[in-house]
């Protein structure tokens, strides 16, 4: 069994705690193989019945980029309609992707449908194979990190329109959208913290003892 030593998890910790959600990424092209890499990271991670449900797709087509890119301005200004005086004003400077400067775009999907795994663990929480899928994009990003590369998740899309934008199997659940480069910034601090959106709350108003 490998042993790891303090240092290393001291280490460890702090990958954990500067692995941030980047939308201001420089323009250096990231390093060939650089996102493969990250993907062969990814499928390290553990998945429901070993069913390794995630799906990846390289998104390197500008028409395709520009289409999500389309699809994200249209999703992000019904978003500001449900809010209202000043936290509409205050979600209106918010910059919530990085599309258009990140030199990666990688989207993420869960094949329902695959045999792979034969079907265990899932019975009674289908729901596992999209949380093996989140749990690969977890890795993905703290590896990401590891390299001083960035990563940020867009959420603001319409999961019909990618599918079709992107062509892919009808089987196939979109779970995410990754933006990948060189963030212009390094920051312990989650970006909505700084814009006083929202703060980090401690563990413990998240855990129950019974």
């Amino acid at each position: 069994m490998v042993e790891f030593d303090d240092t290393f998890r001291q280490h460890l910790r702090e990958l954990f705690v500067w692995r941030r959600d980047v939308r201001r990424f420089r323009a250096d092209p990231l390093p060939a193989g650089a996102i493969d890499r990250l993907i062969e990271t990814a499928c390290l991670s553990p998945s429901v019945g070993l069913s390794q449900p995630w799906r990846f797709v390289v998104v390197d087509d500008a028409a395709r980029r520009r289409a999500v890119i389309d699809d994200f301005r249209a999703c992000n200004a019904d978003a500001l309609n449900a809010y209202a005086g000043e936290r509409a004003a205050r979600y209106a400077t918010l910059k919530l992707s990085g599309l258009e400067q990140a030199p990666g775009h990688l989207a993420v999907f869960a094949d329902k449908a695959s045999d792979i795994g034969h079907g265990l663990g899932r019975t009674t929480m289908p729901e596992t194979t999209e949380y093996s899928v989140v749990a690969a994009i977890t890795a993905m990003w703290l590896a990401a990190r590891a390299d001083g590369i960035g990563i940020g998740w867009v959420s603001i899309l319409n999961p019909e329109r990618v599918h079709t934008t992107l062509d892919v199997p009808e089987t196939w659940k979109f779970i995410a959208y990754l933006c990948i480069g060189y963030p212009e910034v390094e920051c312990d601090q989650p970006e909505l913290e700084q814009a006083k959106w929202e703060h980090r709350r401690g563990a413990g108003e998240f855990t129950l003892r019974r």
